[in-house]
C-alpha cells in the first residue's frame, strides 16, 4: 500500500502531506540529501535518453522505494513523494505522481506564485487526494496488472533530479491522463508502437518492480532473428505488431478542426472590385502613386535634381544633367547618356541585347524632342522609357483575364469551360500558385474545378487536396464561388486525367447560368527538367487532349537567365511536328518576396521569349497574387 506522499518547497518546507502510516522523515531527508544536495548521479543515469527513464525515477532507502518529480518552473522543486514499501507492487503510482503533480499546480497556481506560499492552508487537496488514488487502485484492478518496465542493475543507486515533461509548459498545464481513462481500450489491443508512445507520455509501471517473465519450464524452440527496422520517431519497428496505424482516414472531427485553424484571407489586400463587382488584382506598384505625388510637388519648386522618381533617378538623371531646358535633342547629345543608361541597366541584371533595345528606343522617342523650359530630362526620359518598357513588357491585367473567361463561358452558341493550364520545373511553386489563381477566381465567384494532373510527385494529389479543403472553407465564409478537386491518383497518364476533367466540368448544370458544371478548369502537372527530351515530350500530347485556353509557366524570380531557357523549350513542346498548336500564353513569377531586385530578370525575360508576364508570387498566402505594373519596373530600373 501507498504509506505517504509529500510536498516540499526548494527550501524544505512541507507544503502538504498525506500519511496511512507513519514513515521516518529520515527517508525522505536521505533523498533531498543524496540527489539534491550532494548531486550524486550515476553516470548512466546522467547519459540516458530514454524519457521514460528520466521521469519518476526511484530512489531506495532502507526497505521503502520513493517515486519523485520536479516542477522547476514555479519558483520552487515541487517534489511529491511516493513512498511504498519495496516489497509491494504498486503499478499505478507513476500515474499518481504525474497526476498529482498536475493537479496541484492547477488548482494552487495563483497561490504557488505568492511569497509566502508555506503559510497557505492546503487541507482542501486532501479530499482530491484520497479521489484520485481510489479511482487509480480501482482502474488498475479492473484492467490488470500491467507488466512492469524493466528495472536495470543500477536502480539502487541513486538517481537524478528531474523535471516531467509538463515543466516547461508552466503552472496552467494540465494534468496528465490518468490510465484506463484514455480511448481505444486495454494496452493489450494496441499495437507495440503505441504501447511505447503511449509508455513515453504516460509512465504506467512502478521502478521497483522485476521485469523478469515466468516463463514455462522446458527446451525453448530457436527463433530466427528479425531484422529490426527504425521509425521516424526512434521506435523499433516490427513486423508482429498486433495492429496497423492509419491515419489516411481522418474522423469527421479531424476534418472540421482542420478547417476551423484555416486563417481569413484579407481580400482588400489582394485587389479591389469594380463598378461592375468584378475582383480586380492589384499591381504590384504599392509606392508607385506615393513617387508621382512627390515628383510633382519637386517639379513645382524647379529644383535641378527633382523628377518624377526623386533621388532614385539620381544614376539616370545624372548623364542627362547638360540637356535641361528648351533644347531641341539630337542623336550626338544623346550618345554619351544613352550609354550610361546601358551600363545602368547591365548593372541591374538586363540582359545586354535587351538593354540596347531599350537604349535605342528611347534614342528614337528623345531624337528631336525639344525639352520644355524649367523642366528636368528626368520627366521626358521616364516618358520615354515607359514607352520602351510598355511595348516591351506587353503587360496584361487581371482585367483582361476576367474578361476571356466570361466571353468563354457564356457564349452564345457553345459555352464550355476555360481551361488553364499549370507548367514549369520542379519546385518553382506550380501547385501554390495554382491555388492563388483558384483563390482570386473565387472572389469573383467562379465554380472552379481543380484537376490534379501531377500523377508522379508523391503527396502532389494530398497537397491539392489540403489546397481545395482550405478554399473551400474559405468560400464558404465569404460565400463566393465553389471549388472541386478532380483527381484518379497516381501513375495514371496526366493528358488523359486532364481530357477527363474538362468533359467533366462541360457537364450539364441547370441550376448554373450558362448550364455547365464548373466555369473554369485549372490543370496541375509535374514538374519536368527542360532540358529533358523524354520528360518534355509528352506536353505535346497533353496539350491536344486537355487543348487549354492558356498556358501559364511558373518561373522562379531567383533563377535568372536560366528562366529564358525554360521559356523557350517549355513554350516549343506545345507545338507538334506539323506547327499545330501554340506556345506559352505567360508567366506566373514565384517567391518574388525573397528577391531585392528582379526588374532586370523580368525584362530579360519577356525580351528573349516575348512572353508577357501576367501574375507575380510575393507570399504564402492565398492573397498573395499581383499584377506586374509598368511604373513599378520603371522606378525600380531608375534606381
Amino acid at each position: 500500500m501507498l504509506d505517504s506522499f509529500e510536498i516540499l518547497t526548494t527550501s524544505g518546507v512541507v507544503l502538504w502531506s498525506k500519511q496511512y502510516v507513519p514513515v521516518s522523515s529520515n527517508i525522505v531527508n536521505a533523498l533531498i540529501t543524496d540527489v539534491f544536495i550532494e548531486e550524486r548521479i550515476p553516470s548512466a543515469a546522467k547519459s540516458s535518453d530514454d524519457r521514460r527513464a528520466a521521469r519518476n525515477m526511484p530512489y531506495k532507502k532502507e526497505k521503502y522505494t520513493l517515486k519523485w518529480t520536479t516542477a522547476k518552473d514555479i519558483g520552487l522543486i515541487f517534489v511529491p513523494q511516493a513512498v511504498y514499501q519495496s516489497l509491494l507492487s504498486l503499478t499505478w503510482v507513476d500515474d499518481l505522481v504525474d497526476v498529482v503533480r498536475g493537479i496541484f499546480i492547477q488548482e494552487f497556481s495563483t497561490d504557488l506564485k505568492k511569497a509566502n506560499k508555506s503559510k497557505i492552508n492546503y487541507s482542501s487537496f486532501d479530499r482530491t487526494f484520497d479521489a484520485l488514488v481510489a479511482k487509480l487502485d480501482k482502474t488498475s484492478s479492473e484492467n490488470g496488472v500491467r507488466p512492469s518496465d524493466t528495472e536495470s542493475a543500477s536502480e539502487s543507486q541513486l538517481t537524478p533530479p528531474s523535471s516531467s515533461a509538463g515543466d516547461e509548459d508552466g503552472i496552467e498545464a494540465p494534468p496528465p491522463p490518468a490510465p484506463g481513462l484514455n480511448k481505444g481500450g486495454p494496452a493489450s489491443k494496441l499495437s507495440r508502437r503505441a504501447k511505447k508512445a503511449l509508455n513515453s507520455s504516460t509512465p504506467g509501471s512502478s521502478g521497483d518492480e522485476s521485469s523478469s517473465s515466468r516463463r514455462p519450464l522446458g527446451p525453448r524452440k530457436a527463433s530466427s532473428k528479425v531484422k529490426r527496422r527504425w521509425d521516424a520517431d526512434g521506435f523499433a519497428a516490427e513486423d508482429d505488431d498486433e495492429g496497423v496505424l492509419d491515419y489516411s482516414q481522418p474522423g469527421a472531427d479531424a476534418a472540421d478542426d482542420a478547417c476551423a485553424a484555416v486563417e481569413d484571407v484579407r481580400a482588400d489586400d489582394m485587389g479591389s472590385r469594380t463598378g461592375k463587382g468584378q475582383f480586380v488584382l492589384k499591381d504590384l506598384d504599392d509606392q508607385v502613386n506615393a513617387i508621382i505625388a512627390e515628383s510633382k510637388a519637386k517639379d513645382e519648386t524647379k529644383e535641378e535634381t527633382s523628377g518624377l522618381l526623386g533621388s532614385s533617378v539620381g544614376a539616370i538623371s545624372g548623364y542627362f544633367k547638360n540637356l535641361v531646358g528648351g533644347k531641341t535633342l539630337t542623336k550626338q547629345d544623346l550618345e554619351k547618356p544613352l550609354k550610361g543608361l546601358e551600363d545602368h541597366l547591365l548593372r541591374k541584371n538586363v540582359a545586354r541585347e535587351a538593354a540596347v533595345r531599350l537604349c535605342e528606343s528611347v534614342e528614337r522617342d528623345l531624337v528631336g524632342v525639344k525639352t520644355a523650359n524649367f523642366t528636368s530630362i528626368d520627366a521626358t526620359l521616364r516618358t520615354a522609357l515607359s514607352k520602351a518598357l510598355t511595348r516591351m513588357l506587353t503587360p496584361t491585367t487581371s482585367l483582361d483575364l476576367l474578361r476571356a473567361i466570361n466571353t468563354t463561358i457564356n457564349s452564345p452558341t457553345a459555352p464550355r469551360p476555360y481551361v488553364i493550364s499549370i507548367v514549369g520545373v520542379n519546385g518553382v511553386g506550380k501547385s501554390t500558385n495554382l491555388s492563388k489563381l483558384a483563390y482570386f477566381l473565387l472572389q469573383n465567384s467562379y465554380r472552379v474545378l481543380i484537376c490534379a494532373a501531377d500523377t508522379f510527385r508523391s503527396g502532389a494529389v494530398e497537397q491539392l487536396r489540403v489546397h481545395v479543403r482550405n478554399l473551400s472553407e474559405l468560400s464558404r465564409r465569404e460565400n463566393i464561388g465553389y471549388v472541386e478537386l478532380f483527381e484518379k491518383g497516381y501513375g495514371k497518364d496526366a493528358a488523359v486525367i486532364a481530357r477527363d476533367a474538362v468533359t467533366f466540368a462541360s457537364q450539364s448544370n441547370p441550376s448554373s447560368s450558362n448550364n455547365l458544371a464548373f466555369d473554369v478548369v485549372l490543370i496541375d502537372t509535374a514538374g519536368r527538367r527542360h532540358n529533358d527530351t523524354r520528360l518534355m515530350s509528352s506536353l505535346t500530347k497533353f496539350g491536344q487532349l486537355a487543348n487549354p485556353d492558356k498556358i501559364f509557366m511558373v518561373g522562379e524570380a531567383l533563377v535568372g537567365s536560366d528562366a529564358v531557357a525554360q521559356a523557350r523549350n517549355f513554350s516549343a513542346q506545345f507545338v507538334d511536328t506539323k506547327g499545330r498548336g501554340r506556345g506559352l500564353d505567360g508567366f506566373i513569377i514565384s517567391k518574388c518576396d525573397t528577391v531585392g531586385d528582379m526588374v532586370g530578370t523580368l525584362v530579360s525575360m519577356v525580351h528573349a521569349t516575348g512572353i508577357p508576364v501576367v501574375f507575380l508570387g510575393v507570399g504564402q498566402h492565398y492573397g498573395d497574387l499581383r499584377g506586374l505594373n509598368v511604373g513599378w519596373a520603371v522606378e525600380r530600373l531608375m534606381r
